[in-house]
Parts: C-alpha cells; sequence; structure tokens
C-alpha cells in the first residue's frame, strides 16, 4: 500500500489517538503518503451540533496541528490535509465559503454520505448504515452521491455501498446502477473500504461490486482509520487485494487530488 487518504482524527468524537501517532505508525508501515480526512464541520442552523465531527471551532487546530507535522516529518512522509464530507445540498453553500476561508482550507474532499433526507440535521435525517427499507430513501441517498459528485469539489467516493436497503432487492439494483453509471461519467474513483471489510460489516456489499464491475470504475483502497493502530494493517490491505481481485476491480495506489476551490 503506498497511500491512505481516509484518516480520521480524535476531533470527530469517536476516534482515538494523536495525530502524530498516526504518521509515526503510517511511516513504519512503509506509507510513502497519508491524508488525513477527518469529519468535515458543517455549519447547521439554529446551535445544532454533530456528533460525530469536528465542529467549526475545533477545525482551525485540526490545520495548525497537521500542518506543523507536516514540517517535522516531511523527510519521511508526504501528509495531506482533507475532510470526509457529506454533501448537504441546503448547507453547501455556507459551509464551503467557511472551509475555503484561511487556515480551514482541506487540499481535497472525499464524499462519504452517512445520512439522507432533507432535514436540518442528522437528529432526524436517515442514517445511511442503520438504512431503511423506504424507497424514497434509498433513492435520496444516490441523488445525494450524484449531486456531490456533480460539484467536481470531491477527489473519491468512500464507502460507496453504505446504504443497507432492506426494501425490494430489484430496486436497490436499480438504484445502485444509476450511481454507477454517473460514477463513470464523472470518471470518480471509488473506495474498498477496509474498515467495513475488516470487521465483517455490511460493507462492501457484494451485491453492489458485482455491479461495480461491469462500470470498470478506478478503485482505491481506504483504511478508514480511526486510530493509529489501523493504518496500513496488512492483514486489511491483504484482504482489501483479494476482495479486488474477486470482482475483477481495477486497483490504482495513487489518487490525483481535486483542488475544491479552483
Amino acid at each position: 500500500m503506498l497511500a491512505n487518504y481516509h484518516t480520521h482524527t480524535y476531533r470527530c468524537h469517536h476516534a482515538t489517538g494523536t495525530d502524530e501517532e498516526y504518521i509515526k505508525k503510517a511511516i513504519a508501515e512503509g506509507l510513502k503518503i497519508l491524508g488525513f480526512s477527518d469529519h468535515a464541520p458543517y455549519l447547521y442552523p439554529n446551535g445544532y451540533v454533530a456528533y460525530y465531527k469536528m465542529t467549526p471551532e475545533e477545525s482551525g487546530e485540526y490545520f495548525s496541528s497537521l500542518s506543523a507535522l507536516r514540517e517535522k516529518y516531511r523527510d519521511k512522509i508526504e501528509i495531506h490535509i482533507g475532510y470526509e464530507s457529506e454533501y448537504y445540498p441546503e448547507l453547501w453553500d455556507a459551509t464551503f465559503k467557511f472551509w475555503e476561508s484561511g487556515i480551514h482550507r482541506p487540499e481535497y474532499l472525499i464524499l462519504g454520505q452517512h445520512f439522507v433526507s432533507r432535514e436540518v440535521d442528522e437528529k432526524n435525517r436517515v442514517h445511511s448504515y442503520g438504512g431503511s427499507e423506504n424507497p424514497k430513501d434509498m433513492r435520496e441517498y444516490v441523488d445525494a452521491l450524484i449531486a456531490g459528485m456533480a460539484t467536481k469539489k470531491f477527489t473519491y467516493l468512500a464507502h460507496p455501498d453504505l446504504f443497507q436497503f432492506y426494501g425490494d432487492e430489484r430496486l436497490y439494483i436499480e438504484e445502485m446502477h444509476r450511481l454507477l453509471s454517473a460514477v463513470k461519467s464523472a470518471d470518480i474513483p471509488l473506495e474498498i473500504n477496509l474498515l467495513g471489510l475488516f470487521e465483517g460489516r455490511k460493507y462492501p456489499n457484494p451485491t453492489f461490486w458485482e455491479l461495480a464491475s461491469e462500470y470498470t470504475p478506478k478503485v482505491i483502497l481506504g483504511c478508514d482509520a480511526h486510530n493509529p493502530e489501523r493504518v496500513a494493517v496488512k492483514e486489511e490491505i491483504d484482504m482489501g487485494l483479494r476482495f479486488a481481485e474477486k470482482y475483477k476491480l481495477e486497483l490504482i495506489d495513487e489518487l490525483t487530488l481535486v483542488d475544491p476551490f479552483k
């Protein structure tokens, strides 16, 4: 594994370890590139604070800490500082302007749609992994990913098969074809999520990846590390390689980062 672009920090309130511990583990495992992409701060109305992502107030320290460490370890590893983010169209413009300002400016974005529906905050949104049997929720998940990709602000699509649909499988297949067709048009890489694979979660979803193999997308492994020990674990990487081989997926080792502000 040459690079991992999916790394979290304690600021998302469900990850552990110091920033430096992640970097040291990446170096020890032979990574050449480490991208931090903690859950992006969103600007919510009415003082709502998301329970699983950094707050806007924490973002400045996120960048200052990682920038200093990037300089400290510049002769040993290439460090990039980005965000993993949902695409919420009703909140996007204000939030994006906040990211663009000063020290909050991420080098890259990865698209990870953890919630769907048009509610104001996550308390009332449908959790993608918790899933739903409602066709409307399935369609809104795909709509959000397609709209997010259409902004051309995102470098890749994280755990594209995160949404758990408990309704008619024919609708799931139809919607995944719709998503994969948009992925092909956007020419955006997909992630095989090593966290989900190693822990035996419901993603990566074999049905999704069987369909994906028909579209020949570019695919990258993502550690989705929430503690330093989960950065570039050989056992997890080997599982990812076998998974890609099983579904005849084109793995890439390194990404060309999309500057979201160009």
